[in-house]
């Protein structure tokens, strides 16, 4: 714990102006940031006597080991910029609005020659119109297939599209009248465009002229006795009519309006939105935070207000948003939410009529939302607390595992070899922190060795990059020794890491392998724990737990103990370690399957320089398999089209080098297949690999 008086700035460093300013902790991470009218004074508040302090602002200094700040011209820009660090550096100490659920919107890809009409999540993209958040997606899907009786655009994915194209035969949809389809020109690029255009137009909320436009087209049809057409135009007013329905109207017709509402406690807020367009509630969404700082109301609306729009532009953020309180100071919120429109933007409390009910509604939300969080976190709390608690108790550690890594160790007879780390922190999954291996020091299966490889040097490294700062030298991969070349076969899971050049001393971001486990768990019996333990031990570390678990009988080894430790059935400690055991065996294996299928389609031609992916179709196409390939002349495989006779030369000192593997065997009869062809190729399908086993065979030998 660090005394905030260590690093308190001196009298008249700090200057009276506007500005941003970071605080971080030892290691460099950045763990908060805030903005300022006047930096001197609000600076000042954080300098005083601990024991004023809010709780957790006193928590936040006592962490921090220096504070850092940037002066700016205005208070909007220091708004922006607040957002941008907020955003990149993800201190701990901020408040963070967690997104209960990935919302689904309605998009019509307007970037596209032919506008599809879909259901998307996810980043919004340019060029596309969103419609929504709405709360499930099945809802979307049942106002476009009401819609598209009147507004038969496009709905189908690419590839149907195309095969529809080639084939000149449209989908279901185009027969039934559903879709115009475009795929075998029944309607021109511009005419669908325009129809793409009007199901956008309703969807905004100009939906009169539709109706009154169909009205009218349904009377002319009765009084010319069309009466077919005049039943057609009746049912698609009627699917209008209903479409309309599922949004009710609450507001003024071309009210443009966000409505946001918070409930909080001490120590958590929750925030609803509800998105109004044309008059009409087009979707809603919620979010849940941790009241990590002291924050006000206000406070927590403009944090909301910043996530909900800091990416948006343009028609996206609307003219009037409706707040339960209004940020301190407004006017730079306002300033901004206008510069993100383009045009003036009202941000205000409604005080009363339509738009305060509309507000007390979505207030409600907020607080059924508030307690159905409370409900689950704590339930869920409360298990994942026991869990660790009972983990505690039955290896004998001094506290609760707050962090948690496991390793599995995996391969196929003794082929490519890898390994997985998977972290829990406080119970749950940190798939941002899994690392996996591949293991390069021995050739062949020795699950012991292997485990024994990997926790070497996943804490060398921690160990060597603690001695410096506790941080982690740029350009090498996690599990690769200090200075030695990066592992290609180690990266994090899910997520890419960051380019090198990113990941300097000053980013304050954290690095890779930055925080080590209180417990370390191996997927295996005594032989794999103590070899955990044995590397731990050759590293000088004492200071981490390691326990194993083993598949049969479910039994909990510890280093040196003859006997294991067996927890009840009924364990949460032990349902605890069983998933984290499942995750790192699923994440291994993963892996695993990965490397094995692209050593599979790997094949001679790959060494060939400047011989790309075209040319080595033709080529395969043209002898019909690598086999044949390999016994044609320089000028035969001139003859290919593309091929010099440089290329050929290269080509055929290429396979002269590669050893040809033995003859293809059908597993499920034992025949020898056909000599023309080689195993692990196929006619016309470079690098696809013949099976060696039945599925399950393969399975069952996979680890």
């Amino acid at each position: 714990m660090a005394d905030p008086s260590s690093y308190r700035p001196r009298p008249g460093e700090i200057p009276d102006s506007p500005g941003v300013y970071r605080f971080r902790d030892e290691h460099r991470r950045v763990i908060y940031v805030g903005k300022a009218k006047s930096l001197r004074q609000r600076l000042a508040n954080y300098f005083q006597d601990l024991a004023g302090l809010h709780p957790r602002t006193r928590s936040m200094v006592t962490t921090a080991a220096s504070v850092e700040w940037t002066v700016v011209s205005t208070e909007v820009e220091a708004l922006q910029l607040e957002y941008s660090w907020i955003k990149e550096f993800d201190p701990r100490f901020n408040v963070k609005y967690r997104d209960d659920k990935s919302y689904p919107y309605l998009a019509v890809t307007m970037n596209e020659e032919y506008p599809r009409v879909q259901v998307m999540r996810g980043h919004k993209k340019k060029g596309v119109r969103y419609f929504g958040p709405y709360a499930h997606a099945w809802a979307i899907r049942d106002t476009v297939d009401l819609m598209l009786r009147v507004f038969p655009v496009r709905t189908c994915s690419a590839g149907v599209f195309k095969n529809a194209a080639r084939t000149g035969r449209p989908c279901l949809l185009g027969y039934i009248g559903k879709c115009s389809a475009p795929c075998v020109e029944r309607i021109s690029a511009e005419d669908h465009r325009e129809l793409a255009e009007e199901f956008c137009d309703f969807m905004a909320g100009r939906t009169g002229t539709y109706l009154r436009r169909l009205e009218r087209q349904m009377a002319e049809a009765a009084e010319e006795m069309e009466y077919e057409r005049a039943a057609r135009l009746r049912d698609d007013i009627g699917a209008l009519k209903r479409a309309m329905e599922k949004n009710a109207v609450v507001l003024a017709d071309a009210t443009d309006a966000d409505l946001i509402a918070v409930a909080e406690d001490e120590l958590e807020a929750a925030v609803q939105i509800f998105h109004v367009r044309g008059g009409r509630v087009r979707g809603q969404r919620g979010w849940v935070t941790d009241k990590v700082e002291e924050i006000t109301t206000g406070a927590l609306v403009e944090h909301a207000l910043q996530q909900l729009y800091g990416e948006e532009t343009g028609d996206a953020v609307p003219r009037e948003v409706l707040v339960p309180a209004l940020p301190d100071p407004v006017e730079p919120v306002q300033e901004w939410l206008t510069g993100r429109r383009g045009s003036n933007v009202s941000l205000r409390v409604p005080q009363r009529g339509d738009k305060k009910a509309l507000m007390e509604t979505v207030e409600r939300n907020a607080q059924q939302a508030l307690v159905l969080h409370k409900t689950k976190r704590a339930s869920d709390l409360t298990t994942r607390s026991r869990a660790l608690e009972e983990i505690s108790d039955a290896l004998g550690l001094d506290s609760a595992p707050l962090r948690i890594e496991c390793y599995d160790i995996s391969h196929l007879q003794g082929d490519d070899v890898v390994a997985s780390m998977v972290v829990f922190e406080d119970g749950l999954a940190r798939k941002s922190e899994y690392r996996r291996f591949q293991i390069k020091g021995f050739a062949g299966q020795d699950d012991v060795r292997s485990m024994h490889e990997v926790i070497t040097r996943r804490f060398r490294r921690y160990l060597a990059e603690k001695e410096r700062t506790g941080e982690w030298t740029d350009g090498e991969e996690p599990g690769a020794e200090p200075g030695a070349q990066a592992d290609p076969g180690t990266a994090s899971a899910g997520l890419a890491e960051p380019p090198a050049s990113t990941l300097t001393e000053d980013d304050g971001r954290p690095k890779r392998f930055a925080y080590p486990p209180q417990l370390v768990v191996v997927d295996g019996g005594a032989p794999q724990v103590a070899a955990a333990r044995r590397a731990l031990d050759e590293l000088g570390i004492d200071d981490i737990a390691v326990c194993g678990l083993a598949k049969r009988l479910e039994e909990v080894w510890l280093p040196g103990d003859d006997d294991p430790v067996v927890l009840p059935r009924t364990s949460e400690g032990l349902y605890l370690l069983q998933r984290i055991r499942d995750e790192a065996h699923r994440f291994a294996i993963t892996y695993q399957r990965t490397k094995r299928a692209k050593r599979f389609r790997s094949s001679p031609l790959d060494d060939v320089p400047g011989l790309g992916e075209t040319r080595k179709q033709a080529l395969l196409k043209h002898f019909g398999s690598l086999k044949r390939l390999r016994s044609a002349t320089i000028e035969q495989i001139c003859d290919v089209p593309g091929i010099g006779r440089k290329t050929a030369e290269t080509i055929v000192a290429a396979l002269a080098q590669a050893v040809p593997g033995g003859p293809a065997v059908n597993t499920a009869t034992g025949e020898i297949m056909d000599d023309t062809e080689e195993p692990g190729q196929q006619t016309g399908s470079p690098g696809a690999p013949v099976s060696t086993g039945a599925p399950d065979e393969r399975r069952g030998q996979e680890r």
